[in-house]
């Protein structure tokens, strides 16, 4: 099976959560799945569903457990750095089948990696790897080497009305 590029960007809610559904259906299919977050540490609800079946996936986090702002902090640049050095490691032992980068395009939007690095390792990857990149601000140059790209776009959300993250739906 070759494996193709898939974006899941915009300002819309649901891009990680696509992409965990991904990981989801292609786990039912017996497939191995390697889970990157970059800029994100803690527990989620949906880290509790994809430990139960960590024998098809695995998850890591590469993030401090600060949000990040316009002030990008030394340890927000070693923490994506390094998780970077894992996913390329993980992407060229060929073990997965599908790679999901979660967040990786705000890691680049706020220049925490090299976006040449990134797009050459796509390029030089197993052709059966599916590698999946989210995160808002997708570039163009990450837009253009993407073989499928959907743009969450929001219309309207609950939060501008002061409703905060609920366990089980948005956390």
């Amino acid at each position: 099976m070759r494996g193709y590029i898939q974006v899941y960007t915009g300002s819309g809610k649901g891009k990680t959560t696509a992409a965990f559904g991904l990981a989801l259906r292609a786990a039912g299919a017996g497939l191995k799945v390697y889970i990157g977050q970059f800029l994100k540490k803690g527990s989620y609800s949906e880290l509790n569903s994809i430990n139960k079946l960590k024998e098809f996936i695995k998850i890591e986090q590469f993030g401090a457990k600060h949000l990040i702002t316009e002030k990008i902090r030394e340890e927000d640049k070693e923490l994506a750095r390094r998780g970077f050095e894992r996913i390329k490691k993980i992407i060229f032992s060929g073990e997965y089948d599908v790679v999901i980068l979660d967040e990786v395009n705000i890691a680049l939007y706020y220049k925490l990696l090299s976006e040449e690095e990134l797009i050459e390792v796509i390029k030089k990857r197993p052709s059966h790897t599916e590698i999946v990149l989210t995160g808002r601000y997708a570039s163009s140059q990450i837009i253009k080497i993407a073989d499928l790209v959907t743009e969450m776009k929001q219309i309207k959300h609950y939060f501008s009305k002061g409703v905060k993250a609920r366990r089980g739906i948005e956390k």
